[in-house]
């Protein structure tokens, strides 16, 4: 099998789902507050032979902040115990569409792993394109997985810090105008409004078309990027809520050919949550 690009559609995974070499993740997250439960929802319907992979669980549970990247055994040892080997492909897909599956994708490719891709559209192109799902509970065979972790991939709080007084990297945040001026509530209430001093604003959302909920094609991403005033390869570190959707900027921007988007782990959950670090609030956006 070639394996493919960053984004595979329904009609590949279709044509692929048998195949040995292959693992399909639905990686479902939902916001705080939003009274879904992801892992029932897999219960009650996933492509078939996918298991559910936990972002909460596969992640530092020892830290406050939510899903943080957990150390390269931590993740080996999980996603082996979810029959994932360092010989599988991986295809990762969310019940929104476009929202989550990414954050798995990146989590992939930060521990060594490139033969992973996300499911254009996600399960409502699945289901949209006459793709069956199933209810069975799905019993992986444990396999071997090697993490090798890619810490280019990665920023951190002091990383983000250390950027402001020397500009090195674009910052990006993923999350809604509203939110990135500070006209918008935050779903964390212990998050001060605004963004990150000097950050770029380009919402996850705009990165895909909200109908067929497929990504945009290269020429059009690059067609977005320049309007936010973010062509190119950077180097960029993306930013979001916790983590999540500025990950889609990264999945965006390999579909586009530029690869390497660090993302800010922590993102505004940490950065708006601790009073030590700069706020701005108003638009920032390049033009």
């Amino acid at each position: 099998m070639t394996a493919p690009g960053a984004l595979v559609d329904t009609a590949w995974l279709a044509a692929h789902l048998d195949d040995p070499s292959v693992r399909v993740v639905d990686a479902t997250y939902f916001l705080p507050g939003s009274s879904r439960d992801a892992r029932a929802e897999y219960a009650a319907g996933h492509i078939p032979g996918a298991v559910f992979f936990d972002i909460d669980d596969i992640a530092d549970t020892s830290n406050p902040l939510p899903h943080m990247l957990p150390s390269p055994e931590v993740f080996a040892g999980k996603v082996a115990a979810l029959g994932i080997g360092s010989d599988h492909q991986i295809v990762c897909y969310d019940g929104h569409g476009m929202f989550s599956a990414a954050r798995a994708w990146w989590m992939f490719r930060v521990f060594g792993h490139d033969r992973v891709a996300v499911l254009d559209g996600g399960m409502p192109r699945w289901t949209g394109d006459g793709h069956p799902t199933d209810d069975r509970p799905v019993t992986p065979q444990p396999a071997r997985f090697q993490a090798r972790f890619r810490p280019e991939l990665v920023r951190s709080a002091s990383d983000v810090m250390g950027n402001l007084a020397t500009p090195r990297e674009t910052v990006v945040d993923a999350r809604s105008v509203g939110r990135f001026e500070g006209t918008e509530p935050e779903p964390r209430p212990e998050c001060r409004p605004g963004h990150i001093p000097g950050s770029v604003n380009l919402h996850y959302a705009d990165l895909f078309d909200r109908d067929t909920r497929r990504m945009l094609t290269a020429d059009e991403l690059e067609a977005t990027f320049a309007t936010a005033g973010l062509s190119g390869g950077g180097p960029f570190v993306a930013s979001c809520g916790s983590g999540v959707t500025a990950c889609l900027f990264a999945l965006a921007k390999q579909v586009a050919g530029h690869d390497g988007v660090a993302i800010y782990d922590g993102s505004w959950t940490e950065w708006g949550s601790r009073d030590d670090l700069p706020v701005e609030t108003g638009s920032n956006r390049r033009r």
